[in-house]
């Protein structure tokens, strides 16, 4: 049960720190997959594995709004030491989690198809890739359900579990791809058994960690879990960051779309570039994260101080790992390049680029922190109309400055993006903060 603290430096790395380190694991775990099947000699089975974990990770990614609402809205819940309520959210998360997977599974036939009209493969790989998603994709109801057991423990500022859960995850999955591709032989669909099974036993733990939440009767209690307001509420939260959400992916595949005009050099580099973006997110989604829950917590008890404090404390480290990135992206970029492509013309590409992502923690500082304030105080409709703006920003950088400045230009419009993104919600924290009585 939550207890009325201050919000020191300490409390808020305790909760970023483990998230950084676990978020750090994820590469791992594509590499140890794409390393394993490619043992096997045969380029196929790695081109399968690549396309099918792209195809599930997609699918997936449209559950990624649980993770978020589940833990503003029980962060708030923690803070007004209402655990009944606490409780009640979790099972309303594990609930959709169960739905969604199932509807995932039963699906499976039409998503597939679809997924390969839009990405065609050989009929080899294509074949591979769908025995290899044919055996993933009954995981989904676990998979899913760890976004909201990971959005749970992050309100309960237990971010050590959501270590453990990744680590365990990812360990168990490269144990078993060990032994089931290059000790039994069996190819990709070993790579896939091992995946399910890491990730049902991801979500055991993780139902283990939060065991607390099931202490109470509340997170059986149907009259409770099914409370018409508190659903709509919970609908509308995880309604607007998916909206949110997807509009930010529009801006991600319109970039990516609109590199690809420049030829394959300039596309190539624009990939390896984005891969420093994936660090940043990585190293601010822990900071993020922090704001999400201890803003969430104050916003329950009614302490607008501790509020304040709260985004202040969290953002103070944003800023700092965003000022630490870009100096080692300033130090260390050539070298990161180098590790990633051979490819002479895509080096010196990337390299005319890296300017961008030096100045992309700097930039996008503010919208990666001011998306985890207004997560944790629930304030989805901003941030849904604020990233409508935002868009609308993006597309008209992108009709006025690709033309004359090219791909520089189309890095400009990505960045005035996240710019627009911080200013926006940035207008909106006072009104954000004065509401927190």
């Amino acid at each position: 049960m939550a207890e009325i603290r201050d919000v020191t430096h300490r409390r808020v790395l305790g909760v970023a720190l483990p998230i950084v380190v676990s978020n750090a694991t994820v590469p791992i775990l594509g590499a140890v997959d794409t390393g394993v099947v490619g043992q096997l000699g045969l380029p196929e089975p790695i081109g399968a594995v690549g396309i099918g974990a792209i195809v599930l990770t997609s699918i997936y990614w449209i559950f990624g709004f649980l993770r978020m609402g589940t833990t503003g809205l029980a962060a708030q819940a923690l803070g007004k030491e209402d655990l009944d309520e606490a409780s009640a959210i979790l099972s309303r998360g594990l609930a959709i989690a169960a739905i969604g997977g199932l509807a995932v599974v039963a699906l499976q036939v039409p998503l597939f198809w679809a997924a390969f009209r839009l990405s065609p493969a050989s009929a080899e790989v294509e074949a591979l890739a769908r025995s290899y998603m044919g055996i993933r994709v009954f995981s989904a109801p676990a998979l899913i359900a760890v976004y909201a057991l990971t959005g749970w423990l992050i309100a309960a500022e237990r971010t050590r579990g959501v270590l453990a859960m990744q680590v365990v995850m990812n360990a168990l999955n490269i144990a078993l791809d060990l032994l089931f591709v290059l000790g039994l032989g069996w190819g990709v669909e070993g790579v896939a058994i091992a995946t399910v099974i890491a990730e049902v036993s991801g979500a055991a733990l993780g139902l283990w960690l939060c065991r607390g939440a099931f202490a109470t009767p509340a997170w059986r209690d149907r009259a409770r879990v099914l409370d018409p307001a508190r659903l709509a509420n919970f609908a509308r939260v995880n309604g607007d960051i998916l909206a949110r959400s997807l509009m930010l992916q529009g801006i991600f595949v319109s970039f990516l779309f609109t590199g690809a005009r420049f030829g394959d050099v300039v596309l190539a580099a624009n990939q390896v570039l984005l891969q420093f973006l994936q660090i940043t997110a990585f190293a601010m989604d822990g900071f993020a994260f922090a704001a999400e829950a201890i803003v969430g917590g104050a916003l329950g008890q009614g302490r607008r101080d501790l509020f304040r404090r709260g985004a202040v404390v969290a953002s103070l480290w944003g800023a700092v790992s965003g000022l630490v990135l870009a100096l080692a992206f300033v130090v260390l970029g050539g070298a990161i390049i180098d590790l990633m492509t051979t490819a002479p013309g895509v080096r010196e590409a990337a390299r005319a680029y890296l300017p961008w992502m030096v100045a992309a923690p700097l930039v996008g500082c503010a919208a990666w922190m001011l998306d985890g304030i207004f997560i944790g105080a629930t304030r989805t409709g901003d941030m849904r109309n604020m990233m409508a703006l935002s868009l609308v920003v993006y597309v008209v950088a992108v009709l006025a400055l690709v033309p004359p400045l090219g791909n520089h230009g189309l890095w400009l419009a990505f960045l005035v993006s996240f710019a627009a993104r911080g200013v926006t919600l940035g207008a909106r924290y006072a009104a954000l903060e004065r509401s927190v009585a």
